[in-house]
């Protein structure tokens, strides 16, 4: 299945049809943080503010914006700060410094929110990806493989820029 078959009629067609799933799947998973999120009792989030969330907890250490930027591979950091600030306005992390750059740490609250995120997420939708059959080796591969699909369309969007 695709979405533009005049995009599918070129060398690799089936890059259209990933390209279809990958679109589907992008804008699912964003609603899936969001509403996940609002069922662990944080309502209002954006799909980035619930990426940067996770983030921040994650190993329990501060991260700076740039930091931030590099991991979840967001150019605009106008768009981090943003989603910082309004997460630190919820008192789901707390600001500090790493010498001149500001960091930011997880707050209990955000600590506990995530928690809860992970016992929705579990409930919802571990069970139902689990319950496919699907090996979870071969869902790890998936996940190398679009690793790797990414740095091709990162090399193809600098190429393009410079046309």
């Amino acid at each position: 299945m695709v979405s533009s078959a005049h995009l599918a009629d070129g060398a690799l067609p089936a890059l259209s049809e990933f390209e279809f799933g990958l679109n589907m799947l992008t804008h699912a998973y964003g609603r899936w943080m969001v509403r996940c999120m609002a069922a662990a009792g944080v309502p209002d989030l954006s799909a980035l503010d619930v990426l940067i969330l996770h983030h921040v907890v994650h190993r329990d250490r501060p991260k700076t914006i740039a930091d931030l930027c590099l991991v979840l591979d967001v150019e605009d950091t106008h768009l981090v700060t943003y989603a910082a600030k309004k997460l630190q306005g919820l008192g789901l992390v707390e600001g500090g410094r790493r010498g001149k750059e500001k960091t930011l740490a997880a707050s209990d609250t955000g600590r506990a929110v995530c928690a809860r995120y992970r016992e929705v997420r579990e409930a919802l939708l571990a069970d139902a990806v689990a319950a496919t059959g699907i090996d979870p080796a071969r869902l790890s591969e998936i996940a190398a493989l679009m690793r790797t699909l990414s740095g091709h369309y990162d090399q193809a969007a600098r190429a393009a820029a410079s046309l």
